[in-house]
């Protein structure tokens, strides 16, 4: 069974933290901003100084094994209590001792001194010696304990995807971390803190300005509005799932990891295969985790190619509509490179996909998200409307199918070609469409 509904309740937090509390080794870092310390501790003293009776301070969500019971979800706010009640002379829990990611320890030392300050500020030593009763004996949260790991996780999900929501990759990672049943923690830790290790923005833009764009453009949908409502192209075929369809791409991508082994590349002497398509279902579990890293350090690559073969004028950032027109293009090569490899991107791949994407640039005074989302399907009426890059892309059978697309001459405004003299001038050398 899952809930355990005798341990749900509300508990203060002197209950709370006699029990034997840990972190399992999937948990991420420790990582409270200086700002999210200092809010608490206001929000508190404020509660303590206007005498609550209680002070609600959120769900902690548990998974009870034996007489242990992990934190599933509330790491973050209950590290931040434990820190401020040790800062306050409360010796009594254990949180502190556990085995937290090497990640941890500078955020732990930070907050730390931003509590020691903050407490020493109070009014009176009474006043700290009332605020830690205060604590222990007014403050609660609602307790939730399951003695099954994937329910945790379900309450986790179910819980974050209500009022605040977390970021989607966020809601990714814990499906996914469910879906890994057959791996062992070790695996699991190394996962884990890999994806810890990378930026939270980055992540959030990957997802939104490329790949989820992408998946859907070539597909001819609506690639606007990502958020945790439309991830579900990113939870994959699950293990198990038996469907003829889930047969197929389970054994296509055990087939991958074989082939790529070591060992049997010396043994045939063949190149590494691209493990992922965009325009493929990746598997759930471990395999996102890798998919996320392969894309991300694709995009990377892509990034920098574009920095060696144009000039900075040639790829202006001055303006929000700049940036748009230059994600456009990275998600060009990026979706002709993970079709067709990167060996064969050469200046005639490049001259194409830079007069697509910076012929809209050219006709338009400004650009808005919605502008490219709209040229991306190949409906915009201002220049080459029809041509869908990315369907068209997902079509070929290889690169060459370029060639056999027209690109209109677009009509630019003479405040634009004053504006983007150097795009302008680019785009017609490299078409011959000098005058």
């Amino acid at each position: 069974m899952a809930l355990l509904e005798t341990e749900l309740k509300i508990v203060k937090v002197f209950e709370l933290f006699t029990l034997n509390l840990g972190l399992p080794n999937y948990q991420r870092p420790y990582r409270w901003t200086a700002k999210s310390t200092n809010t608490l501790f206001q929000d508190i003293f404020e509660a303590f100084e206007n005498q609550l009776i209680e002070y609600r301070l959120g769900t902690v969500i548990l998974h009870k094994h034996n007489d242990h019971y992990d934190i599933v979800d509330g790491q973050q706010r209950l590290t931040t209590l434990a820190i401020l009640l040790f800062s306050l002379g409360h010796k009594d829990s254990g949180l502190l001792e556990s085995k937290y990611n090497a990640l941890s320890y500078g955020s732990i030392q930070s907050n730390c001194g931003i509590l020691k300050r903050r407490i020493n500020d109070t009014k009176k030593e009474n006043d700290q010696s009332e605020l830690k009763d205060f604590i222990l004996n007014h403050c609660s949260f609602v307790q939730i304990v399951t003695d099954n790991e994937q329910d945790a996780f379900q309450f986790f999900d179910s819980q974050n995807s209500r009022g605040k929501e977390l970021a989607p990759h966020d809601l990714l990672k814990s499906y996914h971390l469910r879906e890994m049943k057959d791996e062992g923690n070790q695996f699991k830790v190394k996962i884990v803190n890999r994806w810890e290790s990378l930026n939270s923005d980055d992540l959030e833009d990957l997802f939104k300005n490329y790949i989820f764009p992408l998946v859907q453009w070539y597909r001819g949908y609506d690639g606007l509005g990502y958020s945790t409502k439309k991830i579900d192209s990113f939870k994959g075929i699950r293990e198990s799932s038996t469907t003829n369809h889930a047969f197929y791409h389970k054994a296509s991508h055990l087939y991958v990891e074989q082939f790529n082994g070591i060992g049997n590349r010396e043994f045939i002497g063949a190149t590494k295969i691209n493990e992922f398509q965009l325009t493929q279902p990746l598997i759930a579990g471990k395999r996102f985790f890798l998919y996320t890293d392969h894309y991300g350090q694709l995009l990377e690559t892509i990034q920098d190619l574009i920095k060696t073969f144009h000039s900075a004028e040639e790829i202006p950032e001055k303006r929000s509509g700049d940036i748009y027109i230059k994600q456009l293009y990275e998600c060009a090569l990026l979706f002709y490179i993970d079709r067709f490899g990167i060996k064969t991107l050469n200046k005639s791949v490049y001259n194409f996909f830079y007069t697509w994407s910076y012929s809209l640039r050219l006709v338009m005074k400004a650009v808005y998200p919605e502008t490219i989302n709209k040229y991306a399907l190949g409906m915009h009426e201002k220049i080459n409307n029809g041509i869908s890059a990315f369907k068209l892309m997902s079509e070929m059978a290889d690169p060459e199918g370029l060639n056999l697309i027209l690109l209109q001459k677009p009509e630019v405004p003479d405040e634009n070609k004053e504006k983007y003299i150097f795009i302008w001038d680019a785009i017609q050398k490299r078409n011959g469409w000098e005058v």
